[in-house]
């Protein structure tokens, strides 16, 4: 059974950097995509950024794009959030996901079948 859990959350200033981590656990079938996706109170949840297996596609959010950025290691079995020039507009819960059997980096949440269980970030004006 494969379990993800995200760490790197906290409350930062408006203008402050945070980098999430997801380490995946179990035996994943064949490749996978990561994906990572937030939900704000009140809100739904939406996505953020994703990265293909091969790490040579990325797709990222208009919201996010050129402050956000995603990265993993196969390897390690790890995934990378970078988040910088945080507005209080990206408070939200993060959660890290796995699109299995997928060489693309979706951005759809249906894709996404095993997910995280979050982490909190907060970021004050």
């Amino acid at each position: 059974q494969v379990q993800l859990v995200e760490s790197g959350g906290g409350v930062v200033q408006a203008g402050g950097s945070l980098r999430l981590s997801c380490v995946v656990s179990g035996r994943p079938s064949g490749v996978y995509a990561v994906g990572w996706f937030r939900q704000a109170p009140g809100k739904g949840r939406e996505f953020v950024a994703s990265m293909s297996w091969s790490g040579t596609s990325t797709v990222s959010a208009d919201s996010v794009r050129g402050r956000f950025s995603i990265d993993r290691s196969n390897a390690r079995r790890m995934a990378y959030l970078q988040m910088n020039n945080l507005k209080p507009e990206d408070t939200a819960i993060y959660y890290c996901a796995l699109a299995v059997d997928t060489v693309e980096a979706p951005r759809r949440i249906n894709e996404y079948g095993d997910w995280g269980q979050g982490t909190q970030v907060t970021v004050s004006a």
